[in-house]
């Protein structure tokens, strides 16, 4: 079986404060650098600043991951909120194209939780089919009391992908 794997880390101590910045949707799409120091592996160069027109760390378009191949991909991600926050309610979402630059905004695997009593952390997965050209993007949310969105900061983030590129037909 083959599988092209990225595998993206953002942590607040290494990289500094992520500006919580929520889109038309009520959610940030989280933000990675592209050196290859805080990267732990993208041998693929799906998460390459040149992609789709270029960017620069924290542009939005550091948050996407490009698949180099059409195939089934697992998607996984891991959040690290900060516990000190009104928050009664956090969600996650994986969506494809989250910037219209492709085929338009496809979410996918919507998760919400509540507050629990220790630390405010999580991990997701998800199966999908990806495309070679249509972008992945991790997006979170926090809510408080009546819906409201709450900018949130996050201490530690990762989001990966593996794609695997020989799914067999019938």
């Amino acid at each position: 079986m083959s599988v092209a794997v990225c595998s993206l880390l953002w942590d607040k101590a290494r990289n500094g404060a992520q500006k919580i910045d929520y889109d038309d949707d009520g959610y940030h799409l989280v933000r990675f650098p592209f050196d290859a120091e805080t990267e732990s592996l993208d041998a693929w160069d799906m998460h390459d600043p040149s992609h789709g027109g270029g960017s620069n760390y924290p542009d939005a378009r550091s948050g996407l991951i490009w698949p180099s191949h059409d195939g089934w991909g697992y998607v996984s991600a891991l959040i690290f909120w900060d516990p000190t926050n009104d928050a009664s309610e956090y969600r996650l979402r994986f969506v494809r194209d989250p910037l219209n630059l492709a085929t338009g905004y496809d979410s996918t695997a919507t998760t919400d939780f509540t507050r629990t009593g220790g630390g405010q952390f999580r991990s997701h997965t998800w199966q999908m089919q990806v495309h070679k050209g249509v972008p992945l993007g991790l997006k979170i949310s926090a809510r408080g009391a009546g819906d409201a969105k709450i900018p949130v900061p996050i201490k530690h983030a990762q989001f990966k992908l593996s794609i695997q590129t020989d799914v067999i037909t019938p």
